[in-house]
């Protein structure tokens, strides 16, 4: 604190001495100290004032410039995770949609889609009945797909920035949810009908809050970043035949 401080001292004292030359400069042309007196105390009356003008624009201002940069730094998180696991998850669970036809058509992102169609599809994702139902198989290769993800995923909780993100840090909880409850069960071919319903309720959970996230971040790279949501409009994973080349 003092060494800040001590750094400071040259501009206060520069800028004390600079004010005094100031009203000096006031007293010489008026001749008045009563006058010098007036014009300090109605700078004095109006300085919180000022004060609190500048603070509010200030403090306004640096709220915006840390949002915008926290918003940056969270996407390229989220970036990484549709990278390392989002896309190729929401691809194999699609295979589990009961109207995973329908589900490709409405989420058949395009490079000329707008604001309003990105809001379209989300509202489409929220109103599908979602009928999720994994066989033993799907089971099986999402448990070792996930598994396989486990430190990845990890390693995103520590993030800090993910504590300003609530739907990706429910997303993230819905994904861990479902690797446990597939982790916990060795053997996922004998399991009951009831069992095999409260995962496919997981499954459910994890599908729509990760195919919500995936259309809010396409949305992100179509206004900031369009050669990247050029490249995920062509590998999108519920397409299936999603190829990176341009034809």
């Amino acid at each position: 604190m003092k060494h800040r401080f001590g750094r400071s001292l040259p501009l206060v004292t520069s800028l004390t001495i600079l004010s005094l030359a100031v009203y000096y400069l006031r007293f010489l042309v008026t001749g008045d100290p009563k006058d010098v007196l007036s014009y300090f105390l109605s700078d004095l009356a109006f300085l919180p004032l000022e004060i609190l003008l500048v603070t509010v624009i200030l403090q306004r201002i640096l709220n915006e410039r840390e949002k915008r940069s926290l918003l940056r730094k969270m996407n390229m998180v989220i970036g990484a995770f549709f990278s390392e696991v989002g896309t190729n998850l929401l691809g194999a669970m699609t295979g589990c949609h009961g109207e995973s036809q329908q589900l490709r058509a409405d989420l058949a992102v395009a490079v000329n889609w707008s604001v309003g169609d990105f809001a379209e599809a989300r509202r489409k994702l929220k109103n599908h009945k979602h009928p999720i139902a994994p066989g033993p198989e799907d089971l099986l290769r999402l448990r070792s797909f996930l598994l396989g993800k486990r430190g990845f995923m990890l390693a995103l909780l520590q993030n800090p920035n993910l504590l300003e993100h609530d739907t990706f840090t429910e997303l993230l909880w819905a994904v861990f949810h479902l690797t446990e409850e597939l982790a916990l069960r060795p053997d996922l071919d004998r399991l009951s009908d009831k069992d095999r319903l409260h995962l496919a309720g997981d499954a459910k959970r994890a599908y729509v809050l990760l195919a919500l996230e995936w259309m809010s971040y396409l949305e992100h790279l179509c206004t900031a970043y369009p050669y990247l949501y050029s490249l995920a409009v062509r590998m999108n994973p519920l397409n299936p035949e999603a190829c990176p080349e341009i034809k």
